[in-house]
């Protein structure tokens, strides 16, 4: 037998490297699907229209706290509607109506310079407590005039935020407004992360569970480091919980699945293998302490007692 075990170990390694290579391998494949994804650009309305207008939106933040999607909007006009051909500069005053209930329109002067600029849409569906699973509902639409004169529209738009995907689940398009019609969702990378740290978080639960119940069995007394990792990992589990991506609030269903059953095991453990450390303590002191007899007596007494007795 004792030949077979190199190989045996052998084997062992090069199944090892294979399950990291296969992992790695799997990642990667899921970046740059998820990286091919958030490249698309979704487009409604003619693009091309010399005598209509070109809206360029990105996605650049979305917070669900606020119920808000802040969109980059960059206004182009067409060819027939730009001064000396500049793509950056309307020759007649644009107005281009937006979606927004927070800013209504978006007005360029007539031979000055087009620029970004931010605008904020509203946010409809789910609770951002519903941590990782909320997913929100918009429309982000535009209408243009120029020199008072309705003018064709269309609409281009990417995203840029990390933590969400949009999703265009409607298009719908018209003389003079295009409109996406957008679902909101956690990323793919936000929703494994979630997961990833929910079952780190009921691990780390139960292995202090595991740990705290063989000491107190065994009757061990004060283990000192066992409870400096239990009191770590009780505190550390804080942190890892803030550093949940996209920063959800207190009380969202990643919390009551995960952090606060972990914190309450973690704690209620502690407490026990404290308690009962303790009392095994004191239990072994007093067992050790030395017995003092009631039939103790002195030398001098002890030598009186046994010697003759004079006359």
């Amino acid at each position: 037998m004792a030949p077979s075990r190199p190989g045996r170990r052998f084997v062992y390694h090069v199944l090892t490297l294979v399950v990291i290579l296969c992992a790695t391998a799997l990642g990667l494949v899921l970046y740059f699907d998820e990286r091919d994804t958030r490249q698309q650009e979704h487009s409604v309305g003619d693009t091309a229209a010399a005598d209509g207008v070109l809206v360029e939106t990105s996605v650049q933040k979305v917070d669900p706290v606020a119920r808000e999607l802040t969109l980059r909007v960059l206004v182009l006009p067409g060819a027939g509607l730009r001064r000396h051909g500049d793509p950056y500069t309307p020759a007649a005053d644009l107005v281009v109506e937006t979606s927004s209930l927070i800013r209504g329109s978006l007005e360029y002067r007539a031979g000055r310079q087009i620029s970004y600029q931010d605008l904020k849409v509203s946010l409809d569906g789910a609770s951002v407590s519903d941590y990782p699973f909320d997913s929100y509902r918009t429309e982000i639409g535009f209408a243009a005039t120029a020199g008072g004169r309705e003018v064709p529209v269309a609409v281009s738009m990417r995203d840029v935020d990390a933590f969400f995907k949009p999703a265009v689940v409607g298009k719908a398009e018209g003389g003079g407004y295009a409109v996406f019609d957008v679902r909101v969702s956690r990323s793919r990378a936000t929703f494994i992360m979630a997961w990833f740290m929910m079952l780190v978080m009921w691990g780390l639960a139960l292995a202090v569970l595991g740990a705290s119940w063989v000491i107190i069995d065994q009757r061990r007394g004060l283990v000192w480091p066992a409870m400096g990792w239990m009191a770590a990992t009780l505190f550390a589990l804080a942190g890892f919980r803030n550093a949940a991506p996209g920063g959800p609030p207190i009380g969202c269903l990643l919390d009551y699945a995960a952090f606060l059953w972990a914190e309450a095991i973690i704690s209620a453990s502690l407490v026990a293998v404290a308690v009962t450390g303790i009392l095994a303590e004191r239990g072994t002191t007093t067992q050790e302490a030395p017995e003092v007899h009631p039939d103790h007596h002195t030398d001098g007494h002890g030598a009186g007692a046994d010697g003759p007795a004079e006359h």
